[in-house]
């Protein structure tokens, strides 16, 4: 389950009412081995050390990554882009048995992190964040789906001359937004009716249109509804946005057409569609 853009919106907001104003009173890392092997953790954990005392000033998303600036020049970063968990605890008894980590405040709750898959926890200071690949690829000039600046104009802009399939441009190093992966691609070319081998040049404004509304309208009902259905936030609470095509849908019918949902190959991973709705 990737945490996408309207995801780690939700928890960055739920983090900055609960955090605001707190004060570190120690982390604590555990089986943290394998992460911080492959870069997921940092290597110095003292880096983790530098964020206590200090006192959570804001939390803030942007894309698929979190960041809890603090009053000391030091930022949590957070990116639980596949499958990550990020929870508040009011007092100690509900922490998990399992984490990586562990924020104790002065006033007995608690934040814990663990990433189930790929992702990011990192104590960066100010100067370090544009050497942070995570922060570096959200907090940038790409657009954000998310912002009053995504208009239909500037994503005409965006894509109008990208002769590439849409994946290449909606996900991935070389997408033109923040914060959409694998997950949301799918439901948002079956919403507009386009096949994932279309190019993003090629498109008709109609086209375009669609696509934008689709994208807009992802994302509206996923905060609605607080997330994806296998989404949790610092709460524990489950999200409740059914994703309108992916694994979800396998060996089932469009529920547009009642054509068979065919699975393919494409851009490195899998993609759900219908051969009816969404022809090539």
């Amino acid at each position: 389950m990737s945490v996408e853009l309207p995801e780690a919106s939700i928890l960055a907001g739920q983090l900055h009412e609960e955090l605001l104003g707190k004060r570190i009173a120690s982390c604590d890392l555990q089986d943290y081995e394998r992460m911080q092997k492959i870069g997921f953790i940092d290597k110095d954990l003292r880096d983790y050390d530098r964020l206590v005392d200090s006192v959570v000033e804001s939390a803030v998303s942007r894309g698929n990554t979190i960041r809890v600036k603090l009053d000391n020049g030091m930022n949590l970063i957070i990116t639980p882009e596949y499958g990550g968990v990020v929870l508040y605890h009011a007092n100690h008894e509900s922490l998990p048995s399992k984490y990586h980590l562990k924020v104790d405040f002065d006033d007995e709750t608690a934040l814990t992190v663990r990433l189930t898959s790929m992702g990011v926890i990192s104590a960066v200071d100010d100067s370090g964040l544009p050497d942070s690949y995570v922060y570096r690829r959200d907090f940038s000039e790409k657009a954000s789906p998310m912002e009053a600046e995504f208009t239909f104009e500037r994503f005409t802009e965006l894509v109008s001359d990208r002769s590439r399939q849409l994946k290449q441009v909606l996900v991935g190093k070389e997408a033109v937004l923040v914060g959409l992966s694998n997950s949301a691609f799918q439901d948002v070319i079956y919403r507009a009716g386009l096949h994932p081998k279309r190019r993003a040049s090629d498109l008709s404004d109609d086209e375009r249109r669609a696509l934008f509304d689709a994208i807009n309208t992802l994302i509206a009902e996923r905060l609605r509804l607080g997330g994806k259905d296998k989404f949790q936030d610092i709460y524990g609470t489950q999200g409740r946005y059914v994703p309108a095509m992916g694994p979800n849908m396998k060996e089932r019918e469009c529920p547009t057409c009642g054509t068979a949902i065919e699975k393919i190959n494409h851009g490195g991973g899998q993609v759900y569609l219908c051969p009816d709705c969404q022809k090539e």
